[in-house]
């Protein structure tokens, strides 16, 4: 029987994949596994109990990454599970940037009371006209599950689309559409497109990329969208820009004081993956990541742990899980370990991630208390844990 705790509501739709081998329980230390969304988890303590982590999103800012690391607790997160909810908010936001709809829309709720709106209405739109889309230059930094789906539904409005990402990934380079030029140089972006838009994770060399230096290679007028983290942006880089007028418009899902209603600021209350849709895809991702590595001892979509599968657990022999640091010699230790207790290895997989490794054994039968204390033993282990 496995506890899992959820820190924040959880589609039924996902929950419901867990079956009579799980129990929810509200005591985190007493869980196996903890399914969260935007609850912080800095401050907690985790206990020896906790095994996973999943993140029923792409962003994992809310989880101690490196103490789970450390403990050997697996953090997953669910990439791609709501991309399309925030492809099309992307898509929306190009559109209420060019076409001023959010000022049209206010003129009206202002002269609401005006019983010839209608007449005036005509006069008063002109201030609101905007451009079309169709043959306009899009550039997307960053070609993961949502900057694809961005650049091919662009790409479909009629929009001109280059990409940029040094690490675009084979399985991403497949579904990308063969109309999307891309770029080797992320300031051919900045000189090169009327509206940009950013989808990179948030990292040391990612953190402000889009600053002074980045707007001042932009077209006069250029947009500028921002659906993946605020602190991609330097916002008071931006606000300085709309008011000189180099930059028409900055679209954002993320509100806080430096933006929210500044001018040129279209500012949504982070509303990108807050559909029905994307809270069931991740919900259901997120559970079925728990379970094979529950059940499995399979590593997939984890953000601290590489990927490791060996497929399900065979019901007659036994598989060793097994954490540790990315050191010389340690496959030979294990595997003389189990060659000292006369216990074939049947498969084995183990791949790094910076410091740290994990590493799957199976065994044509259930390993002995000697092998497993044995493995504990060995300097630079972190967790040992026996899957049957």
């Amino acid at each position: 029987m496995f506890l899992y705790s959820c820190l924040n509501p959880i589609a039924e739709v996902g929950l419901n994949k867990f079956n009579d081998y799980y129990k929810k329980c509200d005591n985190t230390e007493e869980a196996d596994a903890i399914l969260v969304r935007s609850a912080s988890m800095h401050e907690m303590d985790f206990s020896d109990n906790l095994k996973a982590i999943a993140r029923a999103g792409a962003g994992v800012n809310n989880i101690p990454l490196d103490r789970c690391t450390e403990k050997g607790i697996v953090v997953f997160n669910t990439p791609g599970a709501n991309a399309n909810g925030v492809k099309e908010l992307v898509i929306a936001g190009m559109l209420l940037a060019s076409r001023g709809i959010v000022d049209g829309i206010q003129w009206v709720k202002d002269n609401a009371g005006d019983p010839d709106i209608a007449k005036s209405m005509e006069k008063a739109k002109k201030q609101f006209a905007g451009c079309e889309l169709r043959g306009k230059k899009l550039g997307v930094i960053g070609l993961g599950a949502i900057g694809i789906r961005v650049a091919n539904a662009a790409s479909a409005l009629g929009m001109d689309v280059y990409g940029y990402d040094p690490y675009m990934s084979v399985d991403a380079a497949w579904q990308i559409s063969r109309k999307i030029v891309h770029f080797n140089n992320v300031n051919d972006i900045y000189s090169t497109c009327d509206y940009i838009t950013i989808h990179v994770p948030l990292l040391d060399e990612t953190r402000g990329m889009i600053n002074k230096d980045a707007i001042a290679l932009m077209h006069e007028g250029a947009v500028v969208l921002n659906f993946a983290r605020d602190v991609l942006v330097n916002e008071k880089d931006m606000v300085e820009a709309l008011k000189e007028k180099k930059i028409r418009a900055y679209v954002s899902d993320f509100a806080n004081p430096i933006t929210a209603g500044a001018p040129g600021c279209i500012i949504t209350p982070h509303l990108g993956a807050s559909t029905a849709e994307s809270e069931d895809n991740c919900a259901v991702m997120a559970v079925k990541e728990l379970k094979d590595y529950l059940e499995n001892g399979n590593i997939n979509n984890s953000v601290n742990f590489p990927k490791v599968d060996l497929g399900p657990c065979s019901k007659t022999g036994g598989r060793i899980a097994i954490f540790h640091k990315n050191v010389a010699n340690m496959l030979v230790q294990f595997t003389n370990i189990f060659g000292s207790v006369n216990e074939n290895i049947s498969n084995l997989s183990s791949k790094c991630r910076g410091e740290f490794a994990y590493t799957l054994i199976d065994i044509d039968k259930p390993a002995t208390e000697q092998a497993l204390e044995a493995l504990k033993s060995i300097a630079g282990v972190i967790k040992v844990r026996t899957i049957q």
